[in-house]
């Protein structure tokens, strides 16, 4: 699997309360909770994404409460891929769970910046800036995870693997 698209960048420590603020987790719905995606973080966040989207985020991203709701969130916005240093554990398995692909690349975080063009090559692991040429790698997903993106997430997943039986 491929991705690309333009890069949108935060920092540290960004909690799922910035992700989509607590007051818009009355519904489930990926396009509503999307049109508020950020807004805990810019009001005006929305208005930089582009098709293919990419999030480029620093240490801790998805921290705070647990909420399946942030993910979707990002979904629902139209990206479906976060590079991050870091990420807070159960926003890392929330992600897979809904869909989301997670990027962990420590500190090759650093050679992103804001309206770059990245190319992600799932199957070689590799994430290329085209921007500035440069290239890094990121360890192989296990078959299990790619299995739950593919997809779509867990409950995509489960629900094809009850229906093959």
């Amino acid at each position: 699997m491929r991705y690309s698209g333009s890069t949108l960048c935060v920092g540290d420590h960004i909690d799922t309360d910035a992700i989509i603020p607590a007051r818009y987790l009355v519904t489930s719905d990926p396009k509503e909770l999307g049109s508020h995606c950020m807004e805990g973080l810019d009001p005006n966040w929305l208005k930089k994404v582009t098709p293919g989207a990419v999030i480029v985020a620093g240490r801790n991203f998805g921290c705070g409460s647990s909420r399946e709701h942030a993910p979707v969130a990002i979904i629902g916005a139209g990206m479906q891929v976060v590079i991050a240093h870091s990420f807070a554990r159960i926003f890392y398995r929330n992600a897979f769970n809904m869909g989301l692909v997670p990027l962990e690349v420590g500190d090759d975080i650093q050679y992103f910046k804001e309206g770059d063009t990245v190319d992600i090559d799932m199957q070689a692991g590799t994430i290329t800036n085209t921007s500035s040429g440069k290239s890094i790698t990121f360890p192989p997903l296990p078959e299990s995870m790619r299995a739950i993106l593919d997809a779509g997430g867990l409950a995509p997943f489960v629900k094809k693997r009850l229906a093959a039986q």
